[in-house]
């Protein structure tokens, strides 16, 4: 049978788990932060004229992740947007495990190269708690994405769960799992 643990899934359990323990001085190897999920959220304001754009949204998820993504709902009322409680707004993918480290992969190798004028990642998305927000304002950075096909250039948030107790830690995390921070 064919080994089909994703690159960077072996890279964490073969390099990342040392580098982190060298640097915070872990003394078991459960204290290694690791990263648990990322979800891919897109908001669709126009979604309240246009019910399709939420199928777009949905179909250009899952076209990225690979994995089915859902159609968000709005909680409540909002007159001056013309929504109603109850109203799709927008289309998210929750990613764990192989898919997780896949995406992840492609994300590094292979989008955020495409991105014009790319020279690195802002530092500035942490939350406080580990957690790391990233925006992306095109989709047609991802190589799933036919640019022929794609009806409005729409922008992605893109979370980085992780079990990490401070940014610090996070930010060693997603740096040796190869997300290019600027550097400062």
């Amino acid at each position: 049978m064919a080994n089909n643990t994703p690159r960077l899934k072996e890279e964490y359990n073969s390099r990342v788990i040392e580098a982190l323990t060298a640097e915070f001085g872990y003394k078991n190897v459960m204290q290694v932060p690791k990263l648990q999920k990322i979800v891919i959220n897109k908001g669709v304001g126009a979604a309240v004229a246009d019910k399709k754009l939420i199928d777009y949204a949905v179909e250009e998820l899952a076209k990225i992740s690979g994995q089915k993504a859902l159609a968000t709902i709005s909680k409540k009322d909002i007159a001056f947007f013309k929504l109603r409680k109850g109203m799709p707004i927008g289309a998210k993918v929750t990613l764990r495990g192989n898919k997780m480290f896949e995406f992840l992969d492609r994300l590094v190798t292979t989008a955020l190269p495409r991105v014009r004028d790319f020279n690195g990642i802002k530092a500035t998305g942490f939350d406080g708690r580990g957690n790391y927000n990233l925006g992306i304002t095109e989709q047609i950075i991802f190589p799933e994405i036919d640019i022929d096909k794609v009806n409005k250039i729409s922008g992605m948030d893109i979370t980085f769960v992780t079990s990490a107790p401070t940014d610090k830690e996070a930010k060693s995390l997603l740096t040796e799992l190869g997300l290019p921070f600027k550097k400062n």
